[in-house]
């Protein structure tokens, strides 16, 4: 059977949620924090120290395992993650991944290009993946772990960025029959845009090299305007371009998520697709820009709710870093709860 399904989510945030007086105090630029790019959500979450990318991952996979059991999870064929930093840069979080669940994936991949658009990617990777060797279940984690070490940096936390990015993980459960099927996906990359987000030091030192100056996100004004033109832009684009081909109108999908920077594009993404704000379920002022991980995170909040209806038709989309890639799905939704 070629058809693959999204059978099940599941997510974790650590921590406490931080409060957004925690970096008021360290503001340097109300007129940049004023920004559309950079308005705070009320909270986010926070990796506690010594809490790593696969401790998250780990623990976001639990209820996968109590609703499928551990013999499932541990049977997997493919195993894909997506860390946004990266506990250990030369290998990788998979391996890690996989010796804690006590699994042996024939495929294990650390899927880093795909940026907010991950779990859409992932998604698209892990079908193919299925198809192509035969094999018949994935397990897919995005894990977004770069708030707390990052934003709050001595010398980053009063930056007008600081407020906005929060940590969790959300997985996904694919197995290869139609029971919740992936009814299409689109992935498209951007090379043009490849070199339009910079992650420096704001110096001449490079991120791992031994001084002064603290590694971060860093935009200048006409970037930012860059990039909400974009992405105002590419989500309904790769949105589009699936609901054609499942012969579907936007304004017929039940449920809309995408990935959430901030609430401009949140609005402007469901008023390009003819959708009410309502169908547009995000987690942004609870959770914060939580990256790759904000569409697991708020599938398995709004399946846990009660507010995802089996069979209802659920639409991904999402665009990554300042534009370079952007990626949507659709999906027959199922999943377990």
């Amino acid at each position: 059977m070629s058809t693959v399904s999204l059978v099940d989510v599941a997510s974790y945030l650590p921590g406490d949620p931080v409060g957004t007086e925690y970096f008021t105090q360290y503001s340097r630029s109300e007129r940049q924090a004023r920004n559309v790019m950079f308005r705070a959500p009320a909270a986010r979450h926070h990796i506690a120290p010594g809490e790593t990318a696969v401790d998250m991952i780990e623990r976001a996979t639990a209820p996968l395992i109590e609703r499928h059991g551990r013999d499932l999870i541990s049977d997997i064929d493919v195993l894909l993650t997506h860390v946004q930093l990266p506990d250990n840069p030369v290998l990788g979080s998979g391996p890690e991944v996989a010796r804690r669940l006590n699994a042996r994936p024939e495929h294990v991949l650390d899927v880093h290009n795909g940026g907010c658009a991950a779990f859409i990617h992932m998604m698209a990777l892990a079908a193919n993946l299925l198809r192509a060797s035969g094999g018949r279940t994935a397990l897919v984690a995005a894990a977004q772990n770069c708030a707390g070490p990052v934003f709050t940096q001595s010398e980053i936390r009063g930056m007008p960025q600081a407020p906005v990015p929060g940590d969790g993980c959300g997985v996904g459960l694919l197995i290869r029959d139609d029971s919740a099927p992936i009814l299409d996906t689109e992935c498209r990359t951007y090379p043009e845009f490849a070199g339009d987000m910079a992650f420096s030091t704001g110096s001449e030192r490079r991120y791992w090299e031994p001084g002064a100056g603290q590694a971060c996100v860093r935009f200048s004004e006409s970037k930012v305007a860059a990039v909400l033109a974009r992405g105002n832009r590419l989500v309904p684009e790769v949105a589009f371009a699936v609901c054609d081909r499942i012969g579907a109108k936007s304004s017929e999908v039940d449920t809309l998520v995408t990935n959430q920077p901030n609430r401009l594009f949140l609005r402007n993404w469901h008023d390009a697709l003819e959708l009410p704000a309502e169908r547009h379920p995000d987690t942004f002022d609870r959770c914060g820009n939580l990256f790759a991980a904000g569409i697991p995170v708020t599938l398995d909040q709004e399946n846990r709710a009660g507010r995802l209806r089996n069979g209802s038709t659920v639409l991904l989309s999402a665009f990554a870093h300042a534009g370079d890639f952007a990626a949507a799905a659709a999906v027959r939704w199922g999943a377990a709860r």
